[in-house]
């Protein structure tokens, strides 16, 4: 291990056009002879099993690091000292080279660094005017109320033929993304308490607590758990949404065609799901614009605010569609819900949804790891 005076010099060096996976590697040495904020997430215990950090090491540490910013504020070398030690923001650089380095196809890879609000709104906005063009062109954007049957808009078949295109692109971009993540990794047998413990890591967020139970650091050294609960609305929202959809097909090819009435199983659950996704988005955009300028990596913040933004504006059209499903302007609205909708989901491979996929993986590396000897430790002994 490099003495801290040493690791101090290669800095400022690191600073001015090191690499981000060096400068991780750089600070993790510091951190690793420093053990202040060993029991603040499951990043530093990772950091102790190793005494050097290849590429695979740091992607993986980068990917379990939730940028609760709890270590920045503890930290004694952190920014202005000369060890300028800062893991939230070194992290999410990482972060965003391990999402362009395994995305799939790889060409596409610089969509992460492109994928701002601009390109989010303008990708849903072109779909959106192109639906309602079409349906201009055939006659049926002005109409008598049709008593919410969105099928007379745009038959089942053709629905299910663009979205299901669309989401199975998503889920295959990530699925060979997350594949070749994982193949860097090595971290041994899939056990069922350790599948069980990263799942349950995952959907509780559990280290967006701050190691403490008190949670996040936002704009200032206050601990607050907002963050956390934002980040629930959110994910439970969107799964909620998605239980609807799901729930909404099992009735079509049960024989019970929409519309639905509003106390049914589909609309109950899409309207607390889409709820749900107003106030998260809202509350996560309201603390990213806020969030102290140390935490994370600036050059992001476009691509997680035009994922905030496509999934609160996913979720308003939703409702607003829900709302007035019964009147002349349903088309309208069914065309620019359907096209927030589909640039939704044809640029959740490319932008901040990867973060969830790749954490939820290297959670299931450090469950997996940290039933394993640390061998450093045997070694000691």
């Amino acid at each position: 291990m490099q003495s801290l005076e040493a690791l101090a010099r290669q800095a400022a060096a690191l600073a001015n056009g090191g690499g981000a996976v060096a400068e991780v590697s750089r600070q993790m040495e510091i951190c690793n002879a420093c053990r202040y904020c060993e029991t603040f997430c499951a990043v530093f215990p990772a950091m102790t099993r190793r005494l050097a950090f290849s590429p695979g090491d740091v992607h993986y540490l980068a990917n379990l690091c939730h940028n609760c910013g709890a270590c920045l504020h503890a930290c004694q070398y952190a920014p202005p000292h000369e060890f300028a030690v800062n893991v939230p923001q070194a992290m999410a650089q990482v972060r965003r080279e391990t999402y362009e380095a395994y995305a799939w196809p790889r060409s596409l890879g610089a969509l992460y660094r492109r994928n701002g609000l601009v390109l989010a709104l303008a990708t849903a906005g072109g779909l959106a005017l192109f639906l309602v063009l079409v349906l201009a062109l055939g006659g049926t954007l002005v109409h008598q109320p049709m008593a919410g049957n969105f099928y007379a808009v745009f038959p089942h078949s053709l629905m299910v033929a663009m979205f299901g295109a669309a989401f199975g692109w998503a889920v295959l971009a990530l699925a060979i993304g997350t594949a070749r993540f994982w193949r860097g990794q090595s971290p041994g047998p899939v056990t069922p308490a350790a599948a069980a413990e990263a799942a349950k890591n995952a959907l509780a967020l559990t280290y967006l607590d701050g190691g403490h139970g008190d949670g996040c650091n936002e704009e200032s050294d206050r601990f607050t758990l907002v963050r956390r609960r934002f980040h629930h609305l959110t994910f439970y929202g969107f799964l909620l949404c998605f239980a609807s959809t799901c729930v909404a097909t099992l009735y079509h090819y049960a024989g019970q065609p929409a519309p639905y009435a509003i106390a049914s199983a589909p609309v109950l659950l899409g309207t607390v799901g889409g709820l749900g996704l107003l106030a998260g988005p809202a509350g996560l955009l309201w603390l990213n614009l806020r969030r102290h300028p140390l935490h994370g990596d600036a050059r992001q913040r476009p691509m997680d605010r035009a994922f905030i933004v496509l999934l609160f504006a996913t979720s308003l059209t939703g409702l607003a569609l829900l709302a007035w499903r019964d009147t002349g302007g349903m088309a309208l609205l069914l065309a620019v819900h359907l096209g927030t909708v589909m640039a939704l989901f044809l640029t959740l491979p490319y932008g901040k949804f990867a973060h969830a996929v790749y954490r939820s993986a290297a959670l299931l590396k450090w469950a997996i790891e940290r039933r394993q000897p640390n061998r450093l430790q045997v070694g000691a002994d």
